[in-house]
């Protein structure tokens, strides 16, 4: 529960895809410098475990929530798990993923798309769920599904930007994931706009919410 509220708090969560595993260290550290403390490493990232583990290694003091992404199966949350990934996020809905996060009390965020998904997910011991592809399901999906389902707890992934992140918190939604939009800096080099973007998201959010 401390690192879903963690998450909450903030409200955005970094998706980092990089081309290596420094540049996916740089692209975390300059997120961190601008206010976003939870870092989804994914498993497109060459070398993930090991990322994940220098991580957990420079930050052990809790100043960043280290997650896992693209988790496809529980043999990868696992190895994300033993590596110190303290949350996972799945593209779609796995319920052996989530049976073995349960398991070991760590929260795990699976993709879903339609209703069917996110009441099953519910009922499967999920506390947050991911919307995915966001581009694809809109905040009008997140409006409808908050009408009949009040307590589920959404976050979108794909699509977010900084024009819409204020959507998406004002439709209903707990956090966001945000990934191009924020990395993109990285391909260039540019590190510094990262963490000024990343800045920006967390003044968004916290706009949206009325704070």
């Amino acid at each position: 529960m401390k690192v879903i509220n963690q998450i909450l708090d903030v409200g955005v969560v970094a998706v980092v895809r990089a081309e290596s595993s420094e540049q996916a260290l740089k692209i975390s550290d300059a997120c961190l410098k601008g206010g976003v403390t939870a870092i989804e490493m994914t498993f497109t990232v060459p070398g993930a475990v090991e990322v994940i583990k220098d991580l957990v290694k420079t930050y052990q003091n809790g100043e960043m929530i280290i997650g896992a992404g693209t988790v496809l199966d529980a043999e990868t949350a696992r190895a994300a798990i033993l590596a110190g990934a303290q949350f996972i996020v799945s593209p779609s809905l796995n319920f052996d993923t989530i049976k073995l996060c349960n398991r070991y009390q760590i929260p795990v965020m699976p993709g879903t798309a339609t209703v069917k998904d996110i009441v099953e997910a519910m009922e499967a011991g999920v506390d947050i769920v991911k919307a995915f592809p966001g581009e694809s399901l809109g905040t009008k999906f997140i409006k409808a599904v908050k009408g009949p389902l009040p307590q589920a707890n959404i976050m979108p992934t794909g699509g977010v930007s900084l024009e819409n992140a204020a959507e998406w918190i004002q439709a209903g939604c707990v956090a966001v994931g945000v990934g191009g939009s924020l990395t993109a800096g990285a391909k260039t080099g540019d590190y510094q706009s990262i963490t000024d973007k990343a800045k920006k998201f967390v003044e968004v959010v916290r706009t949206a919410r009325g704070k």
